[in-house]
């Protein structure tokens, strides 16, 4: 495999931004592409059309038949590594795959390349590369048995032991290699991989994390999200299913159903944020989604005021929802500064005093002596929800009161998301009345579970005959056990 000249070793993270720190991380994304001239430049578009599932890194790797494999991995976005003629040539090809990162597991330090995916093999059969969004959350029992068996790993991924269980499989093949070693994982997976002539999806039984299939000219694309097939004109065919793996040749798509099957449970914080608002989640505008969230908002909590605002951008949807459904109006009391970047300069202790002001700012015309309501998607930590409350009333508003697209995030997620751990989350700890007192602020409502199921067109219930999605960061209760967090001390939710 021909490496690019990117030197190994690590990069300390960006100081990250006072807003970021009071969100969930939004995980990673995966893209392929098979049967299309320079695929790895379609991958390049695609990945930065998922940039918002991961901006830590990014990586390609593609398959040229005179020269072999090649990769190539970045520190930072997409836009500023993947856009140079220079390292595209580097990646020749009809077939290739992408990572955007978000470390949620691994090494919680300073971002090292090795961590950086696709991750490559070698097998007796040929070589392999595998891009991984999701969490395997027996990863750390699985690795402390490969070690125990002669394995090395190279990196503090638990993505990686992926390719070591591949490694030790006796199957004939690389896909069915992949079947027998995902059946010994646990967790959340959307895996896009690659061999020399083909190109694989899977998705881990309960669909918990997305991927979707496209047709591009006479080629194919997988992909977490159908915005980023959307950047390179590709047709959307349909969602990877729940515990179904796609092999693509240049013959054409091929399926299979290596898992017992079990009850879908698809992640439903992917419709409250996650996901792109252009996307199509379930056969389900993520947009239109978002907005429904506001408007059953409005209809469980009503208030009596002048002017509903978004937190942008993020309670956009759903503050335009809540003001068509209570007939007040809605308008951009806070805005964006679309330039603020991670390294927009080095933030010395007075900078980093200025808080979220560096990336939002009041419109005070619009807000001076208004009854406000604020429209945000979540409260995690609550740090970010207080010093915007203040933003607003420094700028005049009569009143401010929050209303909030999500119930309260109570229990860390295992399943790919980078949660805080549970006595950090605000709502672990303190009631909606108590959440009120410690933002100082008027008023404070979250959408009720029921409320939410209601949004996504479904009804909430807990039985095998009604539709179920993963809401464990709400309710505690985990379609998976998250086995090593149980074994470091974590206690699960009581079965009720």
């Amino acid at each position: 495999m021909q490496m690019d000249s990117e030197p190994a070793g690590m990069r300390a993270m960006p100081p990250s931004h006072p807003f970021d720190d009071d969100k969930l991380k939004e995980e990673c994304g995966v893209f392929g592409v098979i049967g299309v001239a320079d695929a790895a430049n379609f991958v390049a578009l695609g990945l930065h059309a998922l940039q918002h599932r991961g901006q830590e890194a990014g990586g390609i790797v593609s398959h040229d038949s005179e020269q072999g494999f090649n990769s190539a991995r970045r520190f930072g976005y997409v836009r500023d590594n993947f856009t140079k003629a220079g390292l595209m040539e580097t990646l020749p090809g009809p077939l290739a795959i992408g990572h955007v990162r978000y470390s949620t597991s691994g090494s919680k330090g300073p971002t090292q390349i090795r961590d950086v995916q696709p991750f490559f093999g070698e097998f007796s059969m040929g070589g392999a590369a595998i891009a991984h969004n999701g969490n395997i959350t027996n990863a750390e029992a699985l690795r402390r048995e490969l070690i125990e068996r002669g394995s090395i790993f190279q990196s503090s991924s638990d993505s990686e032991c992926i390719i070591h269980l591949m490694a030790r499989s006796l199957q004939r093949n690389i896909p069915e290699r992949m079947k027998d070693a995902l059946r010994r994982v646990e967790g959340a997976f959307s895996i896009v991989a690659m061999t020399r002539t083909k190109l694989i999806g899977v998705r881990d039984p309960l669909g918990v994390r997305p991927l979707v299939l496209g047709r591009v000219a006479d080629g194919w694309a997988l992909s977490s999200e159908t915005c980023a097939l959307d950047i390179i004109g590709a047709e959307f065919v349909r969602e990877i299913e729940p515990g179904e793996m796609v092999v693509i040749n240049d013959e054409g798509v091929e399926s299979y159903r290596p898992f017992e099957p079990a009850r879908p449970r698809f992640c439903i914080f992917e419709h409250v944020y996650f996901s792109r608002p252009d996307s199509i989640l379930g056969g389900r505008s993520v947009y239109e989604t978002r907005r429904q969230i506001g408007i059953e908002l409005a209809r469980e909590a009503p208030v009596e005021a002048d002017l509903v605002c978004p937190v942008p951008d993020s309670g956009t949807p759903a503050a335009i929802g809540y003001s068509f459904e209570s007939g007040i109006p809605y308008g951009m009391g806070i805005i964006r500064n679309q330039y603020m970047g991670r390294t927009f300069i080095e933030p010395t202790e007075q900078i980093r005093n200025m808080g979220v002001r560096l990336k939002l700012n009041v419109n005070r015309a619009l807000i001076r002596g208004k009854r406000v309501i604020l429209v945000d998607d979540s409260v995690v930590r609550g740090t970010t929800s207080r010093k915007i409350k203040e933003m607003v009333l420094d700028a005049g508003a009569a009143e401010v009161h929050f209303r909030i697209a999500s119930p309260p995030t109570a229990w860390p997620c295992f399943y790919g998301v980078d949660t805080p751990q549970r006595e950090k989350l605000l709502a672990a700890s303190m009631s909606e009345e108590e959440m009120r007192a410690h933002l100082q602020v008027d008023s404070l409502r979250f959408i009720t579970l029921n409320g939410l199921y209601r949004a996504v067109g479904e009804t909430l219930g807990r039985n095998n005959d009604a539709p179920q999605y993963c809401d464990a960061c709400f309710s505690g209760e985990y379609p998976v056990a998250p086995s090593d967090m149980i074994a470091r001390g974590f206690e699960a939710k009581a079965a009720e």
